[in-house]
């Protein structure tokens, strides 16, 4: 079975500027999923899509494929789904098409490689066509508020009083990982289909990263997953 790791690593970050190879412990956090997905060894190629010269050459420093995205995918606005079945067309073409693709976002820096192992796995034994990694959150979604006419209404008003306790466990994509199936991505590119299966990891490890204050908390957190493991990274 082949399979392919696609970085989409775009240059043009505006609330918090060139952050995919921002330092983080002593390598840029591009790194991190590169070394992660290598060393999973799942991968035939381990792809960064970019536009970007400097992040190209990090990326192939690390020991990643670099793909040039077409223009028109640079901008804010371009969807990761629209990258990933561009590099799969792409890829098509060439007659290297894989069977399975995971998605990973280049500042999932607390990424593990069991992680890939067990979340490629889960895809298999659920029958999913697509597994993303997902958190819990640390406030329920039934305790949030919308501001209405400058005061503030429950979302949810008929759950709004009732003990936590007796919340359901609600879980969201974190943006760290999205692994499918070729042949349905490319009828239906949507990373949410109907046969959709989370893996979840911990909130610690799974800091979305996109302003300063995300980057500064981000690194008060390595101090503590990579202490638990030893260690800064060093795959």
């Amino acid at each position: 079975m082949r399979r392919v790791a696609i970085i989409p690593a775009r240059g043009g970050s505006k609330r918090l500027p060139r952050k995919n190879i921002l330092d983080f412990m002593g390598k840029p956090m591009l790194a991190y999923p590169i070394l992660c997905a290598k060393k999973s060894g799942l991968f035939e190629k381990i792809i960064v899509s970019t536009k970007d010269r400097e992040i190209a050459d990090i990326a192939e420093d690390f020991g990643a494929n670099v793909m040039e995205r077409p223009l028109g995918l640079t901008s804010d606005n371009a969807q990761v789904i629209s990258v990933c079945h561009d590099l799969l067309m792409q890829l098509d073409e060439k007659g290297e098409k894989p069977d399975l693709f995971c998605c990973l976002y280049p500042t999932s820096v607390f990424l593990e490689p069991e992680d890939l192992i067990q979340s490629e796995k889960m895809l298999h034994e659920k029958n999913a066509d697509v597994v993303m990694g997902v958190s819990g959150y640390s406030l329920h979604p039934y305790k949030a508020m919308q501001d209405v006419n400058g005061f503030l209404n429950p979302a949810f008003p008929e759950h709004i009083r009732k003990q936590s306790q007796n919340y359901p466990d609600f879980v969201a994509s974190n943006g760290s990982l999205y692994w499918a199936k070729v042949g349905c991505f490319m009828e239906v590119p949507d990373f949410y289909p109907k046969r959709l299966s989370g893996y979840e990891i911990p909130n610690i490890r799974a800091p979305d990263i996109d302003t300063m204050e995300d980057y500064e908390y981000a690194k008060l957190l390595a101090k503590i997953v990579f202490e638990r493991k030893g260690g800064v990274e060093t795959i």
